[in-house]
């Protein structure tokens, strides 16, 4: 049963990309399994060990909008899954327990417009890759044959992950997403990490702490995350060296 499941998913993975004419990247993966499993939309970070990572690949506004949540807000199921190294199901967001365990972004995943994240980790033994989240519109666990796949989407991710010597040029050949969504959203991680970096030298600080004041500046201003990095990188904004968000402002 395991290896017939591996090669009926490894067949929609290729069938993906046959379609949009590439080669068979992570991306495929991602994609492929929203219909496999029927959830609604799906995303790619790739990681090394614990970390966020980078969101590398989104099959929808939506899942991008979840994935950068979880980066901003410092929690979700994603975050979990990549600390714990275990899958995480959140069948229903709106759930005590959800709310108990992420008090700050359960309600604003459901006002983005998931009911249910799926957050399956992208490990091969010791190595870890990156997460896999999937997000339904409307309440509901993953069925065990479901679950099942969805796990084999995610081994299946790793494998192409591991296998590309350059992730960024990988999810470039996996060309434009569903809808006209872009797949590369190596510009968007490009700017973080640029703005990150200034702020190390605006802030006399190190990577770490630079990128939790990016982050908490965003969450104070209901901002997104890329948004306040590019006015950083574009020298619109300039955060002072305190802690007080207020004490932030334009330059």
């Amino acid at each position: 049963m395991t290896g017939s499941r591996r090669g009926r998913i490894w067949g929609l993975v290729a069938g993906q990309a046959a379609r949009r004419g590439g080669r068979v990247s992570a991306a495929d993966a991602c994609a492929a399994a929203v219909a496999a499993v029927e959830v609604t939309g799906a995303w790619l970070n790739a990681a090394s060990g614990a970390e966020a990572g980078h969101l590398m690949w989104v099959t929808d506004q939506v899942s991008e909008q979840l994935a950068e949540l979880q980066l901003t807000l410092g929690e979700g199921p994603c975050l979990d899954a990549a600390a714990s190294g275990g899958p995480v199901l959140a069948s229903d967001l709106s759930e005590m327990e959800a709310a108990g365990r992420w008090p700050v972004f359960a309600p604003a995943a459901r006002q983005a417009g998931a009911a249910a994240i799926f957050a399956l980790p992208l490990r091969i033994g010791a190595i870890r890759a990156g997460v896999m989240g999937l997000y339904r519109e409307r309440p509901g666990p993953l069925s065990t044959s479901q679950l099942g796949d969805a796990l084999t989407f995610a081994d299946t991710a790793t494998l192409l992950l591991l296998d590309s010597p350059d992730p960024a040029a990988a999810d470039r050949a996996a060309g434009p997403g569903p809808g006209g969504q872009p797949a590369d959203l190596a510009l968007h991680r490009a700017e973080i990490d640029q703005a990150t970096g200034m702020l190390t030298e605006q802030l006399g600080t190190g990577i770490a702490d630079a990128f939790v004041r990016l982050r908490a500046y965003a969450y104070a201003n209901d901002l997104r995350l890329t948004d306040v990095a590019r006015d950083i990188v574009a020298r619109r904004l300039r955060l002072q060296p305190d802690l007080d968000p207020s004490r932030d402002g334009e330059a």
